[in-house]
């Protein structure tokens, strides 16, 4: 029978394996990033600001454009669009007619503004 100083050092010995796993586990994680990466050329993912996104869906908007159209084309799920559709109508950059959302001549000027701010 197993007294409490062996139990606890049998634990402590699973614990430093489950640990070695783990780490072994992540460093074949980032290997696979970093060769997925050079697969891609070297392509880094970035994640795009809320100005990107407000310009990208004012772009789209310009000569009007269904939600779902929106929602293809600025890549975003219906939930965002609508939080970032909600946002832009209310600083009036946007405006909703007829099921199709446009651009307003205030929404222009940003994202005429935000497009050159891109670097």
């Amino acid at each position: 029978m197993m007294d409490h100083v062996d139990y606890y050092y049998l634990l402590k010995d699973r614990l430093y394996l489950l640990k070695d796993r783990l780490l072994d586990f992540f460093l074949n994680v980032e290997l696979l990033q970093r060769l997925f990466l050079i697969h891609l050329g070297g392509v880094d993912i970035k994640r795009r600001s809320r100005n990107d996104i407000a310009a990208d869906i004012l772009r789209v908007s310009m000569n009007g454009a269904k939600k779902t159209h929106i929602v293809y084309e600025v890549n975003l799920n219906f939930n965002m669009v609508q939080k970032y559709l909600e946002m832009l109508s209310e600083k009036e950059l946007i405006r909703q007619e007829n099921g199709l959302f446009t651009t307003t001549n205030k929404g222009k000027v940003f994202q005429e503004i935000a497009k050159g701010l891109e670097l």
